[in-house]
C-alpha cells in the first residue's frame, strides 16, 4: 500500500515509525513531516488543511490510505473530502470532529446520552460568565469552546485566576477559539487517557496512558501540550475501563450515530478518576501527543492493521495483541516553553543513541539547517523507551536524555511519578 500520514509532530513521527514496520506498507509519505520523520518516510510539502489539495496529492501519488494525525485538518473537513473522492482515510468527519472542536457540543452529547461529566454552562459574553464565576466560586474550570492547540483550558484554583481566564478569552487571547466559553465544575481525582477505535458502530480499546500537562516537576507551573507520558496507566483498572465503555464511550457513539454523524476514528477520552469511578473531562478526535508515542511504541507494526480495520468498518473482527510491557516518553522542550523561547538552537548527540523497538527519539519540532539538527518549536523531542517494567522504561528513557547535547532544552525529571 501507498500510505500518506498528515502532520509533522511527535505524534506523526510515532505513527509513521509504527506504520513503516508493517509489510503492508510499500511507500510511506508524511506531509509536512520533520527532520526525524525523514528517517522513516518521505516528507512532502502540502497544505494539510486544504481538502482539495490533499485529494489531488493522493491521486498524483496513487495513495491507498490516509492517516490524519492532528485535529485541525479533521475539523477542516479533510476526511470528508477524501471520502467524497473515494480515498480510504482514518479520521472522523468534520461534523463528528466537533467532539473536539467544540467543548459545548461535547457537553450537549454527554447530557443527551447520560455520560457522566462535570456540571457546566456556556457563555458568549464576559459579563454573565464573570457573574456565574462569582456565584460558583473556585476551584473551577474555564475552557475556550474551540480548538486552542491544547492551551484553551484553565483549571483555576482561585476566583481571580478564573476571572482573568474569562476576561482574556473574551478579549481575544485565543482568537476565534475563545469566542464562546464553557465553565465547568472542578472535578477532583487523577486524570488519565483512554484510547478507543470506533468505526461508527463497534468500538475497540487500544490502550491507556497518563500525560503530564504541567511544565514543572510535581505537576507545577502552567499547562503545556504535554511534557511526557507513560502507558499503561494503572489508575485505569479493568473495572474502570469497563465502566467508561458502558457509560461514556458506547452511549456517545450511539448518540452520534442517532444524530446522523457516525464517529469513525480514534476517540481519545480524557478522564478524571475519583473513588473508583471515571467522569469525562473531554474528548479528542485524534491520538494524543505525547500519548501516541508510548502507544505506538507498544503497538508496533499492528498499528496499521488496527487503523485499517477501523477505516474499513471491520473493528468487530479486530484484536489488539498487547505485550506485558511498559513505555515512557520524556518531552524535551525549548527553554522558556510554554512562554517565549528561541528557535534554531542546535541539538547534538542523537546519532549516538539507539534506535530500535525499545528505544526511539520521536521528533516534534526539528529541522535540518546546513546539515545540523535544530529546534523549530516549543516541544521538540520525545525520548521514548519500552521495557518489562515502568521503572526500567523510565531509567532507559532518562539515560537517553542524558546523552542529548542541547543546552537550550529542558525536560521534567519525574515523568511517571504517579505510578512509580
Amino acid at each position: 500500500m501507498n500510505i500518506l500520514v498528515l502532520g509533522g509532530g511527535g505524534r506523526e513521527h510515532a505513527l509513521a515509525w509504527a506504520i513503516a514496520q508493517n509489510p503492508k506498507c510499500d511507500r510511506l509519505i508524511v506531509a509536512p513531516g520533520n527532520a526525524g520523520i525523514a528517517g522513516v518516510a518521505e516528507c512532502a510539502a502540502l497544505d494539510i488543511l486544504d481538502g482539495a489539495a490533499v485529494v489531488a496529492f493522493c491521486e498524483t501519488h496513487a495513495i491507498d490510505f490516509v492517516v490524519i494525525g492532528p485535529e485541525a485538518p479533521l475539523a477542516a473537513g479533510v476526511a470528508d473530502a477524501l471520502a467524497a473522492a473515494g480515498i480510504l482515510a482514518f479520521g472522523p468527519s468534520a461534523a463528528a470532529a466537533r467532539l473536539e472542536a467544540s467543548k459545548a457540543f461535547t457537553k450537549d452529547i454527554c447530557d443527551a446520552c447520560g455520560a457522566p461529566t462535570a456540571a457546566w454552562a456556556r457563555f458568549t459574553e464576559a459579563a454573565p460568565a464573570l457573574a456565574y464565576l462569582r456565584a460558583k466560586g473556585a476551584p473551577i474550570v474555564v475552557k475556550a469552546d474551540g480548538l486552542a492547540a491544547g492551551k484553551g483550558v484553565v483549571v483555576a484554583m482561585t476566583l481571580a485566576e478564573a476571572e482573568a481566564a474569562v476576561t482574556d478569552m473574551f478579549a481575544g487571547s485565543l482568537g476565534a477559539a475563545g469566542a464562546e466559553v464553557v465553565i465547568e465544575a472542578f472535578m477532583p481525582g487523577e486524570e488519565a487517557s483512554f484510547f478507543i477505535l470506533c468505526d461508527g458502530t463497534d468500538v475497540l480499546p487500544v490502550g491507556t496512558a497518563q500525560d503530564h500537562k504541567r511544565v514543572g516537576d510535581g505537576d507545577t507551573g502552567p499547562n503545556t501540550g504535554g511534557m511526557g507520558a507513560y502507558s499503561p496507566a494503572p489508575v485505569l483498572t479493568p473495572a474502570i475501563q469497563a465502566q467508561v465503555l458502558d457509560e461514556i464511550v458506547k452511549p456517545t457513539v450511539a448518540e452520534m450515530a442517532r444524530r446522523g454523524m457516525p464517529y469513525k476514528g480514534v476517540l481519545y477520552a480524557g478522564l478524571m478518576i475519583h473513588q473508583g469511578r471515571a467522569r469525562l473531562v473531554e474528548y479528542n478526535v485524534r491520538f494524543g501527543d505525547p500519548e501516541a508515542q508510548v502507544l505506538m511504541m507498544r503497538l508496533g507494526a499492528q498499528a496499521l492493521d488496527l487503523l485499517l480495520a477501523c477505516a474499513e468498518g471491520r473493528l468487530a473482527e479486530a484484536r489488539v495483541n498487547w505485550a506485558e510491557d511498559h513505555a515512557l516518553t520524556v518531552v524535551m522542550a525549548a527553554r522558556g516553553y510554554p512562554g517565549d523561547y528561541d528557535r534554531g538552537t542546535p541539538i547534538r548527540g542523537l546519532d549516538a543513541l539507539p534506535e530500535d523497538s525499545r528505544h526511539m527519539v520521536f521528533h516534534a519540532g526539528t529541522a535540518r539547517k546546513d546539515g545540523a539538527l535544530v529546534a523549530t518549536g516549543g516541544r521538540v523531542l520525545n525520548v521514548t523507551a519500552r521495557a518489562e517494567t515502568l521503572r526500567a522504561a523510565h531509567d532507559a528513557a532518562y539515560a537517553m536524555v542524558a546523552g542529548i547535547d542541547w543546552p537550550d532544552g529542558f525536560c521534567r525529571s519525574d515523568i511517571g511519578w504517579r505510578a512509580l
